[in-house]
């Protein structure tokens, strides 16, 4: 029998994006992927609703998708948007046919065969149930845990996630040792708080112990753990990271800001003098990379406060910066706070938005004619005569890639590592040449 068509897009983090794999494989007996959604008779938006503008960007996604669907097919809106607004959404959003929230990723075809919404009292973490995954033939996304203990002002997650909830190790290994027997081979381990693995469970080093199993497995050949907690990182993890011979020394830990007084008023735990030693160990580590965020525009921060962050970026020269304008979002500590005026936060973001992307210009000026190992991910969207390839200690797709002219040489494989000289940077694009052995 001749299978129905899926369009699924998938919207806010690569946590997201795991559940919607695992959506995939769910539905794949009836169903085969499509990139046009105007040929789909089921369409799937994995919903976003941390933030206004993410809440905003699911909206439009679904107006647009509605304009476009053919005649009968069926659209469901899924994920943390859905969950967070399932009392008011089924009402205000005629166009979509089908709510789920955060709870039934892997019943998803049960859900759209009985045409009926449904939310679930505890946020889904995958165990043994199968995925798809997308968008790369030699990296993987491992989910470690959902939820949230942390308390920051400015988040609503716990609220639609719930409290945290650590994933079995034996269930983490087990997957990943079945995405290597696939051709897998390098995987990013992605939580709320990877920090707090196992914490939940009375593991207080619970990922030091998952670092150690994930070394064991053959054919895992490179790692690397995001969305560390400050509060939850302690030197011993650093260290751990940083005497192992497959996680590379990437350092992913969102502090949010840098001044004491705005930290304590955002809930973080951590005071400037605590994060500056937990990032100064972390940059001390042989070929770190550090990436984080700020929030910038918190009520309560004074110009006094912004300028700290100011000189702070200045002063410690990270790899990677977010910056977002704060969201005034209800259900958190700060909706009751009064708000700072909306063009001064566009103002200071738009200062440290500048700062940021001169730093990252001149980081990647540092790398030209310099040898790295590389994976070649594929064409690059940038030209057709162009490939793509990542640095193997970035992570993928969020960090960039590197654009390489070399498609004439018949050799080179896709989803395989490369030695490459890095040889130029055309604006604020890397360059290089694969080095053929």
């Amino acid at each position: 029998m001749e299978k129905k068509r899926l369009f699924i897009t998938t919207l806010g983090c690569t946590k997201n994006l795991v559940d919607s794999e695992v959506m995939i494989a769910n539905l794949k007996e009836e169903y085969e992927l499509t990139q046009n959604p105007e040929d789909a008779e089921l369409l799937i938006v994995n919903s976003c609703g941390f933030i206004t503008p993410a809440k905003e960007e699911t909206l439009q996604t679904i107006f647009d998708l509605d304009e476009v669907r053919k005649e009968g097919s069926t659209l469901v809106m899924s994920g943390c948007m859905s969950e967070r607004y399932k009392n008011e959404l089924p009402e205000e959003l005629p166009e979509v046919d089908i709510f789920t929230g955060v709870g039934d990723y892997h019943k998803i075809s049960e859900i759209v065969k009985e045409r009926e919404n449904r939310f679930s009292n505890k946020a889904y973490l995958i165990d043994s149930e199968e995925r798809v995954v997308t968008g790369s033939i030699s990296h993987a996304y491992i989910k470690i845990g959902e939820g949230c203990n942390q308390s920051c002002s400015f988040c609503s997650i716990p609220k639609f996630k719930g409290k945290l909830q650590s994933r079995n190790l034996q269930s983490i290994v087990s997957e990943i040792e079945n995405l290597v027997a696939q051709g897998f081979y390098d995987f990013s381990f992605i939580s709320q708080d990877s920090s707090s693995y196992g914490r939940d469970i009375g593991e207080k080093d619970g990922l030091l112990k998952l670092i150690d199993e994930v070394e064991k497995i053959e054919g895992l050949k490179s790692a690397r753990i995001l969305y560390l907690y400050p509060t939850t990182v302690s030197e011993k993890l650093i260290s751990k990271i940083a005497n192992s011979e497959k996680f590379h020394n990437y350092f992913d830990i969102p502090i949010q800001h840098i001044s004491d007084r705005m930290l304590k008023i955002m809930k973080r735990g951590f005071g400037k003098e605590q994060t500056l030693k937990l990032l100064q160990k972390m940059r001390s580590t042989p070929n770190s990379f550090v990436r984080t965020s700020f929030i910038v525009g918190h009520p309560e921060e004074s110009l006094e406060d912004f300028q700290e962050i100011l000189h702070f970026l200045k002063e410690f020269r990270f790899d990677m910066i977010n910056i977002f304008a704060y969201s005034h979002e209800e259900d958190t500590p700060a909706y009751k706070m009064v708000e700072i005026d909306g063009s001064e936060i566009e103002s200071r973001v738009s200062i440290l938005e500048e700062l940021v992307e001169e730093q990252r210009v001149e980081n990647l000026e540092k790398m030209v004619g310099k040898k790295i190992e590389v994976v070649l991910n594929g064409e690059s969207d940038e030209h057709e005569f162009l490939l793509s390839a990542k640095p193997i200690n970035w992570a993928e797709e969020i960090d960039g890639e590197i654009l390489v002219n070399d498609k004439e040489i018949e050799k080179l494989e896709f989803g395989k590592r490369y030695p490459l000289k890095v040889t130029e940077l055309a604006g604020d694009r890397l360059l290089g040449k694969i080095v053929m052995l």
